[in-house]
């Protein structure tokens, strides 16, 4: 093992970056022309066909079957015209990453001819296996019929494979035969619909001309870089996507001279290739730049529909790892792939706009507009405050479960950052008296609401410690984790604050029935009440202090640092009501998912689990023997000289490897058999309690004993590659 370390190390050391191909002319040259965009289906379709997908897209009313035949002949053509030589519903089932058959154009007719085809019904539905992937128990193996769906929503796009031809890729959605939801999208698409209604009849109350409203997502993705050669010699970033042993190197990020640094040559080709790429089918990536630790690097795009953004971020995840290759890197998304140094996210920043061009979380100059903004935002705290526990169970994962509450991230428990002056701002709301509401502005001035629009972005402080913090015009939920399919938790807090404005609507209504006053006065006197039910959520301190724990504690505020226990959210009664009243998931399909996900937790850390064996016993305990038997020879020869006092030390080192092997095994054989007692539970969330608290517990115990086996052996000897090497060289 330890010459396959040194065999990488020089073929990482002696890189040579790859030729890229820059497109001609400018970025807005480019953009998009592997995608089948609104103007590639205006241009194609008669004039008749398009109004009507036009219609279809912005109404979610079905495509007519003739319309849908012309459109997949356009799509068709289109496509070949580019190279594409086949066609695939591109769908995210509950994998957390995405899936692909793809099928030929190229048929045979009835009478032996070779034709290209490609018809409606096999652009709209393809039929799918429903019981190979992940579902929860909704499918057995033997009910496998599933379907895709065309997702009209989100435009179709081709990539090229290393042969230079192409498939179309058709964004789809994923359901069993029965109907049951079996994909990340579909509840996605259906909490943007019921936000839409929820959050435009509440618009109406401030602008009767408001007809849509959108959620808005931006998705900043945190990655690491690690050279193929130096990856593949870590069978545990290999199988696990971290790594399990490894002592922190002498320098890691503690001089703070990698944020923001300049990017090395290689780094910086890798980042504009897969970038050229992005932007072809219409990702728009704006931002790169190094990250905290050292290997670690960001990328950001532009703001998008919500649908769209997370479409595009986990098909970026898809082109980064498939661009890596070219430059003999692999990307690492896990959420801790190196233990003491900062771990990875995806910060979702999310807003709400109107079709009237207005941003429902960005401040105003004018105090009515602003009473509309505090109406917003009051109502969003409140629904994250009420269901903070189902927002935290979307980002529980055994990768996130590394990271949450370490040094970098946000902590288990679920809090808004709103920062000094949104704060005060909400407790004069609170404290103030508002009869004088009826005497005109003068009310807003007493409230503070007139000081609103001086709450700008540079105005906002940041509070890297919250998992949920609002800045500046819109909210940044930064616990989202970096391998994770951003449609999950955006689909959750879409349904929360569609269920929350709902709730505002109708209580403002039966308020205004009963009492005709002015509605400033009725708005206010519920928001009064909101911030008093909600404000133990809002924290602008720490979030990663004892103290913050205690304080979380004693404000009533969860903590579930244990991925299994913050997973039982899905199927509370609190999440099963709300999710089936605004008919985004059934209880059947909210259980399916809690069921898949405790069942992917259980794997991931077997994974781990059993990987921390192979290369503790098979290649750490074998190389300290035999690195021991040499001191042991060594030790000996020095005794028979008569050199006592030069023995000594020696001596003490082979004691030192007799006492940290002899753990390893110990604790081996007893996680061996935990992992053993575990597997022979019946009960899903018995077995993930024992994975997370019997079977986890060893990994740090036997990680601290590996790791001072690096100390001591021979660095020759090692058969790991090292910190040092994976995270600096270049």
């Amino acid at each position: 093992m330890s010459e396959l370390r040194w065999k990488a190390l020089d073929a990482a050391q002696n890189r040579i970056i790859p030729t890229i191909n820059i497109p001609e002319g400018k970025v807005t040259d480019f953009y998009g022309i592997h995608t089948f965009t609104d103007e590639a289906m205006k241009t194609l379709l008669s004039p008749d066909a398009y109004k009507k997908v036009s219609f279809a897209i912005k109404s979610g009313e079905n495509i007519e079957g003739n319309v849908a035949d012309e459109v997949a002949s356009a799509m068709k053509s289109w496509a070949i015209s580019k190279g594409a030589t086949h066609y695939t519903h591109w769908f995210q089932p509950l994998t957390g990453g995405t899936a692909e058959k793809h099928d030929a154009f190229f048929d045979i007719s009835f009478d032996g001819q070779a034709i290209e085809k490609f018809k409606g019904s096999a652009l709209v539905q393809q039929e799918s296996d429903a019981s190979s992937l992940p579902n929860g128990g909704i499918r057995e193996t033997f009910e496998a019929r599933g379907y895709t769906a065309w997702d009209p929503n989100s435009p179709a796009f081709i990539l090229y494979n290393t042969a230079g031809t192409g498939t179309l890729c058709i964004p789809s959605i994923y359901l069993s035969y029965t109907g049951d939801l079996l994909d990340a999208k579909t509840p996605l698409l259906n909490s943007s619909t019921v936000l839409d209604k929820a959050a435009t009849s509440v618009a109406n109350i401030f602008d009767r001309n408001v007809e849509k409203v959108t959620a808005t997502c931006g998705i900043e993705q945190e990655y690491f870089l690690v050279d193929k050669a130096l990856f593949y010699s870590r069978p545990d970033l290999l199988m696990c996507g971290r790594t399990v042993f490894g002592h922190s190197p002498a320098k890691g990020q503690q001089l703070e001279d990698h944020y923001f640094g300049s990017i090395p040559p290689r780094i910086n080709a890798f980042m504009v290739d897969f970038e050229i790429e992005a932007l072809k089918i219409g990702i728009p990536v704006r931002t790169r730049h190094n990250e905290v630790a050292p290997g670690q690097f960001e990328v950001a795009p532009t703001f998008e529909e919500i649908n769209l953004a997370c479409d595009h971020n986990i098909l970026l995840m898809d082109i980064m790892k498939k661009t890596a290759i070219k430059h003999n890197f692999e990307v690492l998304f896990h959420e801790k792939p190196f233990a003491g140094i900062n771990g990875s996210g995806k910060h979702n920043n999310w807003s709400i706009s109107t079709d009237t061009g207005v941003n429902l979380l960005g401040p105003s100059s004018k105090p009515k507009e602003s009473l509309r903004f505090v109406t917003f935002l009051i109502n969003i705290i409140k629904a994250v405050h009420d269901h903070a526990d189902i927002l935290r169970a979307t980002v529980a994962t055994a990768g996130n479960e590394h990271r949450l509450g370490a040094n970098e991230a946000p902590p288990a428990i679920i809090s808004i950052f709103l920062g000094t002056q949104m704060t005060k701002v909400l407790e004069d709301i609170e404290n103030k008296e508002i009869v004088e509401i009826e005497k005109g502005e003068n009310a807003y001035i007493k409230l503070g609401l007139n000081r609103i629009p001086s709450i700008l972005l540079d105005n906002t402080d940041r509070n890297r410690t919250s998992p949920f913090a609002f800045t500046g015009n819109k909210f940044e939920f930064r616990a989202v984790g970096s391998t994770a399919n951003s449609a999950t938790p955006m689909m959750v807090l879409n349904t929360i604050v569609a269920n929350q404005l709902e709730n505002f609507r109708k209580e403002y209504d039966f308020e205004r029935e009963n009492d005709p006053s002015k509605k400033e006065g009725i708005i206010l006197k519920i928001l009064k009440r909101y911030i008093k039910e909600s404000k133990a959520i809002l924290f602008e301190g720490n979030g990663y202090s004892q103290e913050w724990e205690e304080e979380a504690a004693k404000r009533g505020l969860s903590n579930f640092k244990l991925a299994p226990d913050a997973l039982k959210a899905y199927i509370s009664d609190s999440t099963v009501e709300i999710f089936e009243k605004m008919k985004v998931l059934t209880k059947k399909e909210l259980q399916a998912r809690y069921d898949i996900r405790l069942e992917n937790y259980i794997k991931k850390i077997q994974i781990e689990s059993r990987m921390i064996g192979d290369l503790a016993q098979n290649h750490v305990v074998s190389t300290a023997v035999k690195y021991q038997t040499r001191l042991v020879q060594t030790s000996k020869s020095l005794l028979e000289m008569e050199l006592k006092d030069e023995a000594e030390p020696i001596i003490q080192i082979i004691k030192d490897i007799s006492r940290h092997v002899k753990i390893i095994s110990l604790k081996v054989g007893e996680m061996t058999d935990a992992r053993r007692k575990a597997n022979n539970i019946e009960s899903v969330e018995e077995r993930a309690r024992l994975y997370s608290t019997e079977v986890k517990s060893f990994f740090d115990i036997i990680r601290k004993e590996v790791d001072k086996l690096e100390l001591i052996i021979d660095d020759e000897d090692w058969p790991l590659t090292k910190y040092r090497e994976l995270l600096f060289i270049r």
